[in-house]
């Protein structure tokens, strides 16, 4: 297989085993892929900015404006005025936001856990802990 066919194929089955994730933890219907990615960012942020999370999602602010509407709507997010200048808010997740992001995770760790163990042989779990670092290296490289 050369880099081209290889390329393909993993994005290929990067994509399957993602949107797979994301059905085993039934917030499909809820919510969006981009407000799930909105969630995740915060989750990995303390408070960002609706600007920040519009551009790291790839949306306009508008749109942005309309998942904030609706996760503040669900209790997901809080909304905090900053204290160095009043025009500017930031955006955090709520306890509530915290627990589901949790939940969301554990249900997709549990998943996949169950289906690593009973679907693949002791080599092929060995090689899979081997690409890890690998898919990381690949990670790491765009966000530099």
């Amino acid at each position: 297989m050369d880099t081209n066919q290889l390329a393909t194929e993993l994005r290929s089955v990067i994509a399957l085993l993602h949107k797979t994730l994301r059905r085993q933890a039934g917030v499909t219907q809820d919510y969006s892929l981009t407000e799930i990615e909105t969630i995740g960012f915060l989750s990995r942020q303390k408070s960002m900015l609706p600007t920040e999370l519009a551009s790291a999602t790839r949306i306009t602010t508008q749109s942005m404006s309309q998942i904030l509407k609706k996760l503040e709507e669900n209790e997901i997010i809080i909304r905090t005025p900053s204290e160095q200048d009043k025009r500017k808010v930031y955006i955090s997740l709520s306890v509530h936001g915290r627990k589901f992001i949790e939940k969301y995770r554990m249900i997709r760790d549990e998943w996949l856990n169950h289906e690593i163990e009973t679907r693949l042989s002791a080599k092929e779990k060995e090689a899979l802990m081997r690409a890890v670092p690998i898919l990381h290296k690949l990670i790491n490289t765009n966000q530099s």
